[in-house]
């Protein structure tokens, strides 16, 4: 048996993990950089009393301890989840979806930097950041997991990140992956219309460049409006819709469609400043009880949102996104509503019964229009179920992708 006095000389020599931390940032600073050659960017991580910051200078990085001013982002958690973060054996997705881990600032930028050490085994259901060229435009996307293919398509003004609940949860037993649409988070940001003819000839050409025929497409809002369009018009691509509160075309409150017309979204390209507090009640507006929610999780929302919309190419996507979802033609023989019945896919909708953005009452014209869809309203919820629901959404988004298709 070992002496105690051999134990305790072995305790003494393990690293401390503010040790650890250091060692698993150093050598995540040899590996990859997420940056382009010519991009500098900051990361702080900061346990509260100790803080380290990592120098992304194009395709070198360097650490150094403490906290560096004007940090471009800020993922913060006491020190042992920082350890087990830089070693691979924790989910920095998982940790912030379970209050563990706060990240602040740039959040795509946080996402790309973990998970970038080649040397670490990390289990396959751990999100990795990866780009790929998709219909001919810079695609940022999170992946993770093995199984039947799963894409995530996120809201206007959203990015993957308000998909993060639902990647963790199928990532279990499905390949998922969340990209960030065209004009909105880090993925290139044409000028044109986006309407859903675009969103789906690029996510044509993005399910060719990550090597899937055909996918279950999830979709929240705008995502749930693109997903359905795939449907329609690529329905080899698609397995099952899954729809959280799709944005569909307006039947009444058309009256402001001339003024709309006649505002071009290239409008945006001036500078345009959008207070912090107003980005933050919009957003709280769309859960039936904003209190269930985390505040780090509004806060790193808000933060993405006022980055990409501090751009002229993030202001003028958002805009043209937002003036098609309201121009879209309800009726007539290009119209939403008599396209609709067309969708043959298995489909399940999902609507909040205190949605004040698309409201429940769109669930009898779908039921109308698609007798063999499922269409749930979930009591007590706003427009996005995946973060006020979690646990019930996902027991109906698996139950049914395990039913036999209709």
């Amino acid at each position: 048996m070992p002496r105690p006095a051999d134990s305790l000389a072995r305790f003494m020599e393990l690293p401390s993990p503010a040790d650890r931390v250091m060692r698993g940032l150093t050598r995540r600073a040899a590996g990859p950089s997420p940056l382009a050659p010519g991009e500098r960017a900051t990361v702080v991580f900061d346990t509260g009393r100790t803080a380290w910051s990592v120098v992304i200078d194009g395709e070198h990085m360097t650490v150094a301890p403490g906290r560096t001013a004007g940090s471009d982002a800020e993922i913060r958690a006491d020190v042992e989840t920082l350890a087990a973060l830089v070693e691979g054996t924790t989910s920095g997705v998982q940790a912030f979806i379970e209050g563990q881990l706060a990240m602040r600032g740039n959040i795509a930028l946080a996402l790309k930097l973990e998970g970038g050490d080649p040397t670490l085994a990390r289990p396959v259901h751990f999100p990795r950041a990866r780009s790929v060229r998709a219909g001919d435009l810079d695609t940022f996307y999170l992946e993770a997991g093995e199984g039947p293919p799963v894409v995530l398509l996120h809201g206007l003004g959203a990015t993957n990140a308000s998909m993060l609940p639902t990647l963790v949860d199928l990532a279990r037993d499905h390949r998922v992956l969340a990209p960030d649409l065209p004009g909105f988070g880090d993925s290139e940001k044409p000028v044109l219309a986006y309407d859903p003819a675009f969103f789906t000839r690029w996510l044509v050409g993005f399910l060719d460049a990550v090597g899937v025929e055909r996918a279950i497409v999830v979709g929240n809002s705008m995502g749930g409006r693109i997903a359905i369009e795939i449907g329609l018009t690529a329905p080899a691509c698609v397995d099952r819709l899954v729809l959280f509160a799709p944005s569909l075309a307006f039947k009444r409150f058309r009256v402001a469609t001339p003024l709309v017309r006649l505002l071009a979204a290239e409008l945006a390209a001036m500078p345009m400043f959008v207070p912090r507090a107003l980005v933050m009640t919009v957003l709280r507006s769309m859960f039936a009880r904003p209190e269930r929610l985390r505040v780090e999780w509004y806060e790193a929302a808000v933060d993405e949102f006022v980055r990409v919309f501090a751009s002229a190419r993030g202001r003028m996507a958002f805009m043209s996104a937002a003036r098609q979802i309201y121009l879209e033609e309800a009726h007539g023989e290009a119209g939403f509503w008599e396209r609709l019945p067309g969708l043959t896919r298995p489909a399940l909708f999902l609507w909040g019964d205190r949605d004040q953005l698309v409201p429940w009452r769109f669930a009898p014209h779908i039921e109308a229009a698609l007798p063999a869809a499922r269409s749930i309203v979930l009591d007590d919820c706003g427009h996005v179920p995946q973060f006020e629901h979690p646990e019930r959404t996902h027991a109906l988004v698996r139950e049914f992708l395990s039913s036999p298709r209709g």
